[in-house]
């Protein structure tokens, strides 16, 4: 993986307060999971989400799963910190930690 990539990944995650990496955009997500993701930002009233299109950039597309040590895609950060995939996000947008992190 090259420092270029993990540096862009930090420059996003670090500059944006809310970034989600996903599969496709937020108007047109191109998985369940980066749907749901969406759904629950937006349900939370999330206004300034800067989202990744993981699918126009192989190289980000692999960057971003070694930069959190995660596997797999989405993947939400808030204020530069990994919250974690869909099912993650789903548990705590279910509990309210989601909401209070935000």
């Amino acid at each position: 993986m090259s420092n270029e990539i993990q540096q862009r990944i930090r420059e996003q995650v670090t500059t944006h307060p809310v970034v989600l990496y996903m599969k496709g955009n937020p108007q047109f997500p191109q998985c369940g999971f980066s749907a749901n993701a969406v759904r629950i930002l937006n349900t939370l009233g999330v206004k300034k989400l800067f989202t990744v299109d993981v699918l126009q950039d192989a190289d980000i597309r692999q960057g971003i799963k070694e930069y959190a040590n995660w596997p797999t895609i989405p993947q939400l950060y808030i204020k530069g910190e990994f919250v974690g995939g869909s099912d993650i996000m789903t548990e705590m947008y279910q509990n309210g930690e989601l909401k209070q992190l935000l």
